[in-house]
């Protein structure tokens, strides 16, 4: 199940804490979501089908807008800015809004929460 009116988070398997905290601070302030409702299609192969998609993090119903978390590494930001530039291209009509670490970070801060556990780093040789 991927959507929810918020008040029961535990039934949903969010990829990162940071998305079960988000939606436990939007179901504290009253705030309906739906978790990862939508697939907009970005590209497709040659006959048609779908080639590269994205699927933001939460709609607000009561807001008309969707909320992509971008909490990870660098690379990832990168590439869903790419993602919510190409859906912006293609649908001007959807709101979406990126909200990144640093703005995430404050936010938890500003309510006096602790920042979800970051998965360990995989250690690289030195080159």
């Amino acid at each position: 199940m991927r959507a929810s009116r918020g008040a029961d988070v535990e039934k949903f398997q969010f990829a990162h804490d940071s998305e079960r905290q988000f939606a436990e601070f939007l179901d504290f302030y009253g705030v309906r979501w739906e978790y990862e409702p939508v697939e907009f299609v970005l590209d497709w192969h040659c006959d048609g089908t779908p080639k590269a998609a994205f699927r933001p993090d939460f709609y607000l119903p009561e807001h008309n807008c969707f909320l992509e978390l971008t909490t990870l590494n660098q690379r990832l930001v990168t590439r869903k800015n790419a993602k919510v530039r190409r859906l912006r291209e293609l649908h001007p009509e959807v709101e979406v809004k990126l909200l990144y670490q640093r703005d995430y970070m404050a936010l938890l801060a500003k309510h006096g929460l602790s920042s979800p556990p970051r998965p360990p780093r995989s250690s690289s040789p030195a080159a």
